[in-house]
């Protein structure tokens, strides 16, 4: 499916009617939370339950019958997560579902909404108001069918309201070969090492922007509480942190892209980021560098192209000599791999790039085809 996105051009009203149908979302998925809470009720149940709580609510009753299924299907989802984490076993917390305070999106399904012919204009049917609006952006989505079209989904973000349109289609690429396999080492130094010593600087874009949010959140903390002006440096903060959002996701894609575009094979080590973030040291440089939203659209774009990526187990991919296999034992802290057994020197990066290469041409099955979640 293919995720086109407009900003949206609208009233002050509409995007009053939009918060609205936004809330009434929120409503609809925590009742829902809140049935199972009491009665374990089933995807079905749910389902059904939406029918009574607009009859029994009439702002419930305004937004789309199917934007209300919708929203019972965003509570199921984190139900039917708890239970997969449950029946998986896995330590720790498993995810108990919570009650949602911070909704920003609506989302509707085929109906509740009309695309304009030209392409530019999209106007929702329902009851809750919102009407007309113009999209801003250069997709052409009137290029699609309409039966093509899935979702319609209304997002508020810092700097405005934005619509997507899921588009049910197949995207097909033509892979050119090149008969070149790489190993990638993700670092904090560089962005990541390749097996053939070639690197990408880390652009470090929350490091680079963080005297300006520390800036700007101080400015926060002085406004008075409930004011119009603490609102106005809210909105301020949140937008800074936004274009630093979007900045890591742009470099994220572009490097992945360029990566799975001049290879035909792609290893990587399957690292534990979760756990690598409680490192309180080196948590806020890991979180800057985004290596998950990288690897995610490394495996996104290598299914696309129909290549293998491989994630490799990354024991010992630093310390291991690339070239005789000795352990080489040596702290973070040197960045140079020099082996007594051949006399191998090369710098610590490019040895580890070169083991996970080496795991994953001697290794078969362990290639991941993980899509990254939209915005």
């Amino acid at each position: 499916m293919l995720i086109y996105e407009y900003k949206l051009d609208g009233s002050k009203a509409q995007y009053a009617a939009i918060d609205e149908a936004i809330r009434v979302v929120q409503f609809i998925r925590n009742k829902c939370l809140r049935l199972w809470m009491d009665d374990h009720a089933t995807k079905n149940d749910l389902q059904k339950y939406c029918a009574v709580l607009a009859k029994e609510f009439p702002f419930a009753n305004n937004l789309n019958s199917q934007a209300r299924q919708a929203s019972a299907d965003r509570a199921w989802f984190a139900i039917q997560r708890f239970y997969e984490n449950c029946k998986a076993k896995k330590p720790g917390k498993k995810g108990y579902p919570r009650f949602q305070k911070d909704n920003r999106s609506v989302e509707y399904k085929t109906t509740g909404w009309k695309l304009e012919p030209d392409g530019r204009h999209l106007t929702f049917t329902d009851g809750c108001g919102i009407g007309r609006l113009r999209l801003v952006g250069t997709r052409d989505i009137e290029t699609f069918p309409i039966a093509q079209i899935k979702r319609v989904r209304l997002i508020r973000r810092a700097d405005g309201y934005y619509v997507q349109f899921g588009v049910q289609t197949n995207r097909v690429i033509e892979h050119e070969m090149t008969g070149a396999t790489v190993g990638i080492d993700v670092g904090l130094k560089a962005y990541y090492t390749d097996s053939n010593s070639n690197t990408v600087e880390n652009p470090r874009h929350y490091r680079k922007a963080e005297a300006r949010l520390k800036r700007l959140q101080r400015r926060l903390s002085h406004k008075k509480k409930r004011s119009k002006n603490r609102s106005k440096a809210r909105r301020q903060v949140a937008r800074a942190h936004l274009k630093v959002q979007r900045q890591r996701e742009d470099f994220a894609r572009k490097e992945a892209n360029a990566l799975v575009t001049s290879h035909d094979l792609i290893a990587y080590e399957d690292l534990k980021i979760a756990n690598m973030v409680k490192n309180r040291h080196l948590a806020k440089s890991i979180s800057d560098a985004g290596w998950g939203q990288f690897l995610a659209w490394v495996n996104y774009y290598g299914a696309l192209h129909a290549i293998p990526v491989i994630r490799v187990a990354p024991h010992f991919t630093s310390q291991n000599c690339s070239g005789c296999g000795t352990h080489v034992k040596k702290s973070l802290s040197v960045r140079t791999h020099i082996c007594p057994s051949c006399g191998l020197i090369m710098d610590r990066d490019h040895n580890a790039a070169v083991n996970i290469l080496n795991k994953a041409l001697s290794t078969e099955g362990h290639s991941g085809t993980d899509a990254p979640k939209s915005a």
